[in-house]
């Protein structure tokens, strides 16, 4: 008589891959990140210059040089306005860019790929770098808010991981990411608003403002990610790259900071006095 066995799946897939990429990667980030300016601004334009190469490589089934060179210099020559603290030249170049690569991609077709791809990864580049501003030093504002975002997101991402693969239930958006549960969401929005008054209490915006501040974070983060998630399933793609073992490509890792770091900085330049200097 033979007994059917069911192979149980490991609850927590590759955590082990994915919380060494994830620490290597904030090696890299964290001394550029102290400095701010210059070295901040360099290490952006080279994330966004890779992302720009994810994204041409996965909406364009023909590229042309052109179509890598375009976005990538815009991105490039973008960030380093924003070191400048030169925000009129920067969103010159952000225009001039993403029309020169939509003419390039019209030849082909799928000229709107191109434009809005190009502007869904330099617009977040170009305000990271503008939040982190040009001060070195950990006590700096920049620093500290831009801190305060990515620790937000990070807890919404491990809480949504963890709470997701732990409670499972209902699906969050089934036709744009079949993985994601509302258990997942759920475990995110608590631990994101968690960090967000724990590092809200510790750089003086205080807990109860820090955790009502991460709320709006946490859903443009899973917002950003279900964005991303939404255009691979349109481009019949699974992974933006393979740079990052665990995660994917560098859209992969960031799709939900992208869109968070964007919102923090629209909420503090509509409400400067909220965040103590």
């Amino acid at each position: 008589m033979e007994i059917s066995t069911v192979e149980k799946k490991p609850l927590f897939k590759n955590v082990g891959v994915r919380a060494a990429t994830a620490l290597l990667f904030a090696a890299i980030c964290i001394p550029p990140l102290y400095f701010g300016g210059w070295p901040w601004a360099i290490l952006v334009a080279l994330l966004g210059a890779r992302m720009m190469w994810e994204w041409v490589r996965m909406s364009d089934p023909v590229p042309t040089r052109l179509a890598y060179i375009i976005p990538i210099i815009g991105v490039v020559i973008t960030c380093f306005y924003m070191a400048q603290k030169n925000p009129l030249f920067a969103i010159t170049t952000i225009a001039i860019a993403a029309v020169l690569a939509a003419i390039e991609r019209a030849r082909r077709g799928g000229l709107l790929w191109s434009g809005l791809g190009y502007l869904y990864i330099v617009i977040p580049s170009a305000a990271i770098v503008g939040i982190r501003g040009v001060e070195n030093g950990f006590a700096t504002e920049g620093f500290t808010k831009l801190i305060y975002v990515i620790s937000i997101v990070v807890a919404a991402d491990v809480g949504a991981y963890f709470g997701g693969s732990f409670f499972k239930g209902p699906k969050l958006a089934p036709k744009l990411s079949p993985n994601k549960t509302w258990s997942g969401f759920l475990s995110g929005m608590f631990s994101g608003a968690l960090m967000g008054g724990i590092v809200g209490q510790i750089v003086g915006l205080g807990f109860l403002p820090g955790a009502a501040l991460a709320v709006p974070l946490v859903i443009l983060s899973v917002l950003g990610d279900l964005l991303e998630s939404g255009l691979k399933r349109s481009l019949n793609v699974k992974d933006a790259g393979d740079l990052l073992p665990g995660h994917g490509g560098l859209l992969d890792r960031l799709d939900s900071l992208m869109m968070a770091v964007v919102g923090a900085l629209v909420i503090l330049t509509i409400a400067p006095n909220f965040w103590p200097i």
